[in-house]
């Protein structure tokens, strides 16, 4: 399962947000250097740098406090403030020179500070409007005339270089943010990615854990089940060999055939825990199965068997079903001939397994081990199963199951 790629572009721009109040800062100096090198004679009977060098000091540690020691918006409003009446100090004594150039550094600490697109525009307009008032209190205290169109034509490269500032800087910071929401939302895929995979590992080791129980309890059940009938019918052969050798013929040779289905269900299950498939139909294993039973037997089974494809599952207890079928007719029913018959018909498959073997009163028909857990099997899968039987008129397995798309390779 892929992760998704790392966003470069908001690697970038952390590292310019990271950086960008560094550069600030010592844009700060660097101006504040320059209008003092810039500001000589006095001011209102008072020497301009005597007033000019504490007021940059003064601006200089605030700016550093509010940029590395504040870390909240609300504790930084006091610093605005106190900036705004230095820099009306500094409008007064430097008569503006650079001062539009200290509004932007400041302001750029504040845009990079406050993530609220609306703020900023807000903190923009004021600035530019107090931009002009400063210069505007600037005037008055020197006893000049107030006059506005003057005012705005004087400081329209200012106040265009404020502009451009605002929409440069913001949309700058709009593309991090969003890139940077884009990074912690491609990362908390990526981390829901790893836990599906590690969530799919899990499951695939819980269904193989689970598929490996239920076949060592089939083998126990099936196969187990199986030898031990083998046991039993050729210890009940050696009783009447000597009285009854037909007799002890017939359960030789169901003794036979069981050792067979054995056998084979112990090669399947052996199959399926190596992952081994065996691209085999279900009419050839049912036909094969067929022969194994009449093969060296004098057991005869006519038998009608369409092809029809079946999931595993089906398939699987299809088989198992025609076995348990043949053997429990031969051992307990005696019989010699069997009908088999499989269909589909409007959506059901249709299994039927019928015997000439002495049959039996239906009503102390007892269900061991094999036919309960053939009737088990059927309803797990979406399916039932009847038996029928009368005394001397054989045993039969009615099996129906729900027809599906699956392959029905074994």
């Amino acid at each position: 399962m892929k992760t998704f790629p790392d966003f470069t572009s908001a690697h970038f721009l952390t590292n310019f947000i990271r950086y960008g109040k560094i550069v600030a800062f010592c844009l700060l100096i660097v101006v504040e250097i320059i209008i003092a090198a810039l500001s000589r004679g006095e001011v209102a009977g008072v020497y301009a740098l005597w007033v000019i060098i504490p007021t940059e000091i003064v601006l200089t540690a605030e700016n550093a406090v509010k940029i590395w020691g504040l870390k909240k918006f609300s504790q930084k409003i006091a610093c605005y403030v106190l900036d705004t009446l230095l820099l009306l100090v500094l409008t007064y004594f430097t008569n503006g020179t650079l001062i539009s150039t200290l509004y932007i550094v400041i302001l750029t600490e504040f845009y990079f500070a406050h993530e609220n697109l609306t703020g900023s525009i807000v903190m923009g307009v004021c600035s530019i409007v107090l931009f002009l008032v400063m210069f505007a209190v600037s005037n008055a205290i020197k006893g000049q005339d107030l006059d506005v169109g003057g005012l705005i034509s004087s400081a329209f490269n200012d106040l265009l270089i404020l502009v451009m500032h605002f929409l440069i800087v913001n949309f700058a910071l709009q593309i991090y943010r969003k890139n940077v929401e884009i990074a912690k939302v491609l990362e908390e895929l990526n981390e829901s990615n790893r836990k599906l995979q590690q969530a799919n590992q899990d499951l695939q080791a819980v269904t193989a854990l689970e598929e490996r129980q239920r076949i060592a309890k089939d083998i126990h059940d099936t196969a187990g089940h199986s030898i031990t009938t083998v046991i039993m019918q050729t210890e009940a052969a050696k009783v009447v060999f000597d009285s009854d050798p037909e007799d002890a013929k017939r359960k030789l040779c169901a003794a036979n055939l069981q050792a067979k289905h054995a056998l084979e269900e112990l090669r399947e299950s052996v199959h399926l825990l190596s992952g081994y498939e065996r691209q085999t139909s279900l009419k050839d294993a049912l036909m094969k199965i067929v022969n194994e039973s009449t093969d060296g037997t004098e057991v005869t089974i006519r038998h009608s068997v369409d092809e029809i494809s079946l999931c595993e599952a089906k398939s699987r207890f299809l088989c198992n079903t025609l076995k348990e079928g043949i053997s429990n007719g031969l051992r307990h029913g005696g019989a010699t001939a069997f009908w088999f018959e499989l269909k589909e018909e409007n959506g059901k498959i249709r299994f039927l397994l019928t015997d000439n073997g002495t049959g039996m009163d239906l009503k102390s028909l007892r269900e061991g081990f094999g036919l309960s857990g053939m009737r088990g099997r059927a309803e797990s899968l979406g399916g039932e199963v009847a038996f029928v039987t009368e005394p001397g008129e054989g045993f039969e397995i009615h099996l129906t199951l729900p027809a599906d798309d699956h392959g029905g390779t074994l």
